[in-house]
């Protein structure tokens, strides 16, 4: 043991202070606290000011930690309030998708993770419990890094037609139309298929946006 000791004081004094001072760093690394997560904010919106949809994303280290949909078709109005370890929904990840489960089996998000954009699946959200109507709310929103206006499928869906883009929306909008339509991404599964399986996850926005009553 005392050659041991005898070993280490002789090594230490061998190394240049450059390098003494370096092993104390990274020693003092391990202990210290977690880095910190990188928090970005994403927001978009689709449509004219009576009739829109949009939703405010939550991102740490790129993966979601809460969204906030909101969406107006005068006079009716609809908004969606979710968060990583509240008390109204379950997550799961699994790779790029995430699953939110909502409470009391009133439906499911489906989350794509791709470079540069986030893809919600929605999946028959009890319409009556965060919009105060009847029927469900399906379809997709896809939300883009760096762009502000939405990408709907179904969601805003209403006697057979879709929700437009409003002329003030963006530079696409002012050039003369919405932007090129977005395919979902490969493996998306189709409306009425069951969700895949998640792996157990752990535990762990818009304007207007209020928790499920």
């Amino acid at each position: 043991m005392k050659s041991l000791v005898i070993a280490s004081c002789c090594l230490a004094l061998l190394l240049p202070p450059a390098a003494v001072a370096q092993q104390k760093m990274q020693k003092g690394k391990k202990g210290g606290k977690p880095a910190r997560a990188k928090i970005e904010k994403l927001a978009c919106r689709l449509g004219s000011e009576d009739e829109h949809a949009r939703i405010a994303v939550l991102l740490a280290d790129g993966k979601v930690e809460s969204f906030a949909y909101y969406s107006k078709w005068k006079p009716q109005t609809c908004s969606m309030d979710v968060k990583r370890g509240d008390a109204f929904s379950k997550w799961e990840d699994s790779g790029s998708r995430t699953i939110v489960t909502l409470f009391e089996d009133t439906g499911a998000f489906l989350i794509e993770h791709a470079p540069g954009r986030y893809h919600f699946i929605f999946r028959d959200i009890d319409r009556m419990r965060y919009c105060g109507m009847e029927g469900k709310v399906s379809g997709s929103l896809t939300i883009f890094r760096g762009r502000p206006q939405c990408l709907l499928e179904g969601v805003m869906r209403r006697d057979g037609s879709e929700l437009r883009a409003s002329g003030g929306d963006n530079a696409d909008a002012k050039a003369g139309g919405a932007p090129a339509a977005v395919a979902a991404p490969s493996g998306s599964p189709a409306p009425g298929e069951p969700l895949p399986p998640a792996v157990p996850a752990a535990t762990g926005a818009a304007e207007g946006s209020s928790a499920p009553r």
